[in-house]
């Protein structure tokens, strides 16, 4: 089994929305016991929040649901527990790393590390733009998930 853990600021965009679309990717292809996919903070200031509104929306668009995630934090605890812990930007990345004293065994990385096209994923509560979000989203989970597969699962 995988497990995978996605993380950005608050865990009420970005992170969520991967959670989610992974969930949803792996689902339609028959492959979601084959996976453990959750999401998390590296901040305190949204714990115990819903997804935020417009990304929740977003996900609706496309048929994705996420009723009942509330945000949380990330824990030093996660790193042993998860084999991919994956940002959305840089500034996620290095608050992981301090969160987790290094990161010694390579778990640590951007989602969009796995694309064709390296980058972080913009912030859409500051940008509003949602739908970009999602379709970075999209595009880094389907190259992991391409990754994953053909390492075997």
């Amino acid at each position: 089994m995988k497990k995978i853990l996605f993380v950005c600021w608050g865990n009420i965009c970005r992170s969520p929305m991967a959670e989610f679309i992974m969930k949803d990717m792996v689902a339609k292809q028959g492959l979601s016991d084959k996976f453990l996919i959750e999401s998390a903070a590296h901040t305190g200031e949204e714990i115990g929040n819903p997804v935020y509104p417009p990304a929740r929306q977003e996900l609706a668009r496309h048929g994705i649901r996420c009723d009942g995630k509330r945000a949380r934090r990330m824990t030093k605890a996660d790193y042993k527990k998860f084999d991919w812990i994956l940002g959305m930007e840089e500034t996620n990345i290095r608050y992981m790393l301090r969160c987790f004293g290094g990161d010694p065994e390579h778990k640590v990385r951007r989602l969009l590390d796995f694309s064709e096209n390296p980058r972080d994923i913009a912030d859409p509560w500051y940008t509003d733009r949602f739908t970009q979000t999602y379709t970075d989203i999209m595009e880094g989970c389907q190259a992991l998930l391409d990754c994953l597969k053909e390492d075997g699962i």
